[in-house]
């Protein structure tokens, strides 16, 4: 189903990634779905890499999200285009039709090796017509699609070619490229259609993702700069004896940050 918005809400989802790869391949996605659903959340974004028998799972997912009324996000972890710059029609194809077995509305991808010359863009419009799916572009964590230079160049190209796609801003994958998430949100707001809502602390080799509460960027001045209405979704880690609960009260930080913000 599509991700709808209220005039008072925001739909809040999780991202399946958050309970840790190994226990999600162990349990199965919808296993951390109903428990997601359980936990007040609105939907939840399926993760492909994390899919163990996609032919499965997918019309298992679809089935409990129509039951269910939950909303679906596909994420496909392959980018749109390969390291050469050339579209990878073959990826997207495949990406459109999980999506379709999902029956998400929504699919998220990074654009990869996407250079000024690439275009393609007449190519991803007509594999996308008649779909009913919406692309989201996410900021990753590359230097190729994790930046406002790569991500600005590719919207331009794409809004030149009249495909004006939005964008999955994700708060804390601009900081593994030292980019400014807040100059991000300001310049990016008006085509931001999703939001990974997650902070980011530095540890001595690395960025790691943390709750927002904890981060160490603005990122209560990066959620004000972003729209109130759009979806946003956890994607931070999420552990705990009582996982439930644990999910429960990080949706309910997130709702509370948001609407303080407001």
């Amino acid at each position: 189903m599509p991700l709808s918005t209220s005039a008072t809400d925001f739909p809040a989802l999780i991202s399946l990634t958050s309970f840790g790869a190994a226990e999600v391949l162990r349990h199965g996605q919808l296993w951390f779905a109903r428990l997601s659903q359980a936990a007040g959340a609105d939907g939840v974004e399926v993760r492909e890499e994390l899919l163990r028998d996609a032919a499965r799972e997918l019309p298992e997912l679809a089935a409990w999200a129509r039951d269910s009324g939950m909303a679906l996000v596909y994420s496909c972890p392959q980018p749109l285009y390969a390291a050469d710059g050339t579209l990878a029609r073959a990826t997207l194809q495949h990406a459109i039709a999980a999506s379709h077995a999902l029956g998400a509305s929504w699919l998220k991808m990074s654009i990869g090796g996407f250079a000024s010359q690439s275009g393609g863009f007449e190519a991803i419009r007509q594999a996308l017509a008649g779909t009913g799916i919406t692309l989201l572009v996410e900021n990753d964590q590359t230097v190729g699609a994790g930046t406002l230079q790569a991500l600005q160049r590719f919207f331009a190209g794409a809004d030149a070619a009249g495909l004006p796609l939005p964008m999955t801003f994700d708060m804390g994958n601009w900081a593994y490229q030292g980019e400014c998430a807040l100059q991000a949100a300001q310049l990016l707001a008006p085509r931001v259609g999703y939001v990974h809502a997650k902070g980011v602390q530095r540890l001595p080799a690395k960025w790691v993702a943390v709750p927002l509460a904890e981060s160490a960027l603005p990122w209560r001045a990066t959620l004000r700069a972003l729209p109130r209405q759009v979806p946003r979704a956890i994607e931070y880690p999420l552990a705990g004896d009582d996982l439930q609960a644990v999910t429960c009260r990080e949706l309910q930080a997130l709702r509370a940050a948001t609407t303080l913000l407001a």
